[in-house]
């Protein structure tokens, strides 16, 4: 029986895990938290949507919203609690750089629903809205941030897709269907080398002393991610990069039926909002060019306090687009780090090390497709190790759901930039 290593115990690397040991492997995961998804799956918002810029991303997203929903059905045995899929919908607001036309194309392409709204539909279909253009996005100080709308905007609405209400227990339900399965956790453990045989990866080194011993290691490891690469010495013919960043989600009370319904994706003022189950609404950042982009440098250095800076620039941007919003004098939310790749769109591929491979640059919106990464990798790793040159003739997948071809070299470290990125954690 082969044997693998997962880096990483965030959402991505619990179903890596899952799906791994399904297919016949052996598999240890192993974390530096406590317990699963306590890096940066827990501060993510767990947003289902499917605006991506490419086909297989919107394939995988799609196919992953089924996953969600029939979340039991994914998972096998029966747990005593799962986290749910809360399918209110997605309104994405008309920006310069979404393409409402191939949006469209996109979604026809796939098969997924969804209606193009003008700006009268979008005021009678989201109460409280003001429908005015206001781009590009501006800080606060700036004058013309207060200045009236000359214009207004449509959006595409998607009636289905939403958020997942826990999280942090999506995570444990996937580590908990792994532990079922057969794979072993080792929590509170640092891995500090990649044990290497001529060009071949043959285990890990963890917390200085002991050896894991394995055929196939992935690297899952988030914000970590870059120096997990840096110990196992690849990363040289990438052609994407990926770096550490810090973001912040904040949360406020909302007044009553006031952003009870779909998600809103606002590029036009530079934020994204989504309600809970508990009335409170997140609302988070979509790196405008008028805000500085806090990259890390030091994982292990970053303060995860939340700042008043950024809660007010976030928070009084979803009042301008909601003005019936109430901004809280003290600021609430969290701060988490990401791990992003330079277009945007994460790297699932093998590395120039035999057997090495890695999961990476999925921060901010890939949770949404963790059900099928898990799939993806151990379709890629199965062909990999049979022989299969997945440089020259990527590998493709059939999504059982949807039905879709997904091919994952729209996911290669050697990838061309994606130049229709939105250029911000939309993809």
């Amino acid at each position: 029986m082969a044997k693998a290593i997962v880096i990483g115990a965030g959402v991505i690397g619990c179903s890596i895990a899952f799906e791994m040991v399904a297919k016949g492997y052996e598999v240890i995961a192993v974390d530096k938290a406590q317990g699963p998804g306590q890096g940066s799956t827990s501060a993510s918002s767990a947003v289902v949507r499917f605006n991506y810029s490419t086909f297989d991303s919107v394939a995988l997203a799609w196919e992953s919203f089924h996953c969600w929903k029939n979340w039991p059905d994914h998972l096998g045995k029966k747990q005593e609690r799962y986290s749910k899929m809360i399918d209110v919908g997605v309104v994405m607001l008309d920006a310069p750089v979404i393409s409402g036309e191939k949006t469209s194309q996109l979604f026809d392409s796939v098969g997924i629903p969804y209606e193009v709204w003008n700006s009268t539909d979008l005021s009678k279909n989201v109460a409280g809205i003001d429908v005015g253009k206001y781009w590009p996005p501006k800080k606060l100080d700036d004058d013309a941030f207060w200045e009236d709308a000359e214009d207004s905007l449509g959006a595409i609405f998607t009636p289905n897709g939403g958020y997942i209400d826990d999280p942090l227990l999506a995570t444990e339900n996937l580590a908990q269907a792994a532990i079922s399965a057969g794979v072993t956790f080792r929590f509170k453990t640092k891995v500090t080398a990649i044990l290497q045989e001529g060009n071949k990866v043959i285990g890990i080194e963890v917390d200085g002393t002991e050896k894991i011993f394995a055929d196939v290691v992935i690297n899952a490891g988030g914000p970590w991610s870059n120096g997990i690469n840096k110990l196992a010495g690849v990363g040289q013919d990438f052609t994407i990069s990926v770096k550490p960043m810090r973001q912040e989600v904040h949360q406020i009370t909302t007044p009553m039926n006031l952003l009870s319904g779909p998600i809103i994706g606002d590029l036009d003022l530079g934020t994204y909002m989504r309600s809970s189950p508990t009335g409170a609404t997140y609302i988070g950042g979509t790196e405008p060019e008028c805000d500085r982009l806090d990259w890390v440098d030091d994982v292990e250095a970053v303060n995860l306090n939340r700042t008043k800076e950024l809660f007010e620039a976030q928070v009084t941007r979803a009042a301008r687009r909601f003005p019936a919003l109430k901004i809280p004098n003290t600021a609430s939310g969290i701060a988490g780090i990401y791990d992003v790749a330079a277009d945007w769109t994460p790297i699932y591929d093998r590395t120039e090390l035999d057997g090495f491979f890695v999961a990476i640059g999925t921060s901010g919106n890939q949770f949404k497709n963790a059900p099928m990464v898990g799939k993806l990798m151990t379709e890629l790793i199965d062909a990999v190790r049979a022989g299969h040159d997945h440089d020259v003739e990527p590998v493709k997948i059939r999504a059982e759901r949807t039905g879709n071809e997904i091919s994952l070299g729209a996911f290669s470290r050697k990838r061309a930039f994606n130049a229709e990125n939105t250029g911000t954690v939309m993809g």
